[in-house]
C-alpha cells in the first residue's frame, strides 16, 4: 500500500493569543488527495493543540514516503463515538445552565419582555372547590426568543423541522464537549478551535463567558460569535446540537446577515443561545439536555438547559 506524507512550514496562531511557528514539518496523511484544510487538521490533532485560530501552511508538498507512525493520521475519523458516549453508572451532579424568565425580562434588544398575568387567583378559585383546598392560574405572553431557548429548523426555514418534529435523542443526554473561549483575542469563533476534538454526535457548547452581561445594556454589544466556517466545520463534523453563552450564535452586528443560523438549521443541527453557567461544566465528559415543549408550527421556545457532570 502507497504511504503519503507532508512536507511544509506552518504557523499557527491560538484563539487566547500566541503562536507556534515550524519548518521543515512531515506529517503522514491518509491519501494524497486530501486538501490543505484536512492537512492544517490533522496537524492539530497530530501536536493535541487546543483553541487554535489558524492556521497558514507554506511551501506545502505531498510526497509518496512511508509512514512514520503520525498521531490522528485519520483525523479521528477512526475513532467510536458510541464508546465515548456510554452511559455511566450512577448519577452526577445536575447544573442549570439557563436564565430564569420572570415578567419584565429583556432578553434580545428590541424584542418584547414577558408578561404574567392571573386567570385565576387563589382567592377566587376557593369558590370551585372544598374548604382549604385553592389553585392559581396564570397567563404567560412573551415571544419563543426568552431566556434560554432553542431554535429549530422552522425558525430559519418555512420548510424546516418546528418543535413538534424534534427527536428526543437529539436533545437529551448528549455528549458535551465545552470549548473554553473566555481569554479569546477575538470575537469570531473560527473553525480551527475544533480541530483537536472528535464532535460526531455532540452537543458543543461555547464558553465565552459574555453571560456575565445577560440583562445589561453590555451584553448586546462587542460579543462573542460562531463563525461561517466555523459553523461549516460543525455540520462536516456531525454535531448534533450547539450552544452559545452569548447574545447570539451570529454577529449582530454585522448586518442582516446571519450564517451560522443558516448551516446549521439547514443541517438539522439544533441551536441554543443565552446559556450561562457554563464554566461549571467540564471540557469533556458531561451530558448535556435542552428540550422545549412539543408545539406545531412554531420555531423557538425556551428549555431547560442542564449538564449532567460525570459521577464520582
Amino acid at each position: 500500500m502507497t504511504e503519503y506524507r507532508a512536507h511544509f512550514d506552518a504557523e499557527i496562531a491560538f484563539a487566547n493569543g500566541g503562536d507556534l511557528r515550524t519548518t521543515g514539518f512531515r506529517l503522514d496523511l491518509p491519501t494524497n488527495d486530501v486538501t490543505e484544510a484536512e492537512i492544517a487538521e490533522l496537524l492539530v490533532r497530530h501536536l493535541g493543540l487546543a483553541l487554535v485560530a489558524s492556521v497558514d501552511l507554506t511551501n506545502l508538498a505531498i510526497v509518496e514516503e512511508p509512514h512514520r507512525g503520525s498521531r490522528g493520521v485519520e483525523a479521528g475519523r477512526d475513532a467510536d463515538p458510541a464508546a465515548s458516549a456510554a452511559p455511566q453508572d450512577g448519577r452526577g451532579r445536575l447544573v442549570d445552565l439557563s436564565h430564569t424568565v420572570a415578567a419584565g425580562l429583556t432578553t434580545y434588544p428590541g424584542l418584547p419582555a414577558p408578561t404574567i398575568t392571573p386567570f385565576l387567583t387563589r382567592e377566587a378559585s376557593r369558590a370551585n372547590y372544598a374548604p382549604g383546598t385553592e389553585f392559581a392560574m396564570d397567563v404567560i405572553t412573551m415571544i419563543g426568543n426568552t431566556g434560554t431557548y432553542l431554535d429549530s429548523p422552522f425558525h430559519r426555514y418555512a420548510g424546516g423541522g418546528d418543535l413538534a418534529s424534534l427527536s428526543l435523542e437529539t436533545l437529551v443526554g448528549l455528549r458535551a464537549e465545552v470549548f473554553r473561549l473566555t481569554d479569546a483575542s477575538q470575537r469570531g469563533i473560527p473553525a480551527e478551535v475544533f480541530f483537536d476534538r472528535e464532535l460526531a454526535g455532540s452537543a458543543v457548547l461555547l464558553h465565552t463567558g459574555w453571560s456575565r452581561w445577560f440583562g445589561r445594556p453590555e451584553y448586546a454589544a462587542g460579543a462573542p460569535f460562531l463563525t461561517e466556517a466555523g459553523a461549516r466545520h460543525l455540520v462536516d463534523a456531525g454535531v448534533a446540537l450547539v450552544g452559545i453563552d452569548s447574545v447570539n450564535i451570529d454577529d449582530v452586528e454585522s448586518g442582516g446577515e446571519r450564517p451560522a443560523h443558516s448551516i446549521l438549521l439547514d443541517a438539522g443541527v439544533h441551536v441554543v443561545e443565552h446559556l450561562t453557567g457554563l464554566e461549571q461544566v467540564p471540557p469533556r465528559g458531561a451530558r448535556f439536555t435542552a428540550v422545549p415543549p412539543k408545539v406545531e408550527a412554531f420555531g423557538t421556545f425556551p428549555v431547560r438547559a442542564f449538564a449532567e457532570l460525570p459521577a464520582d
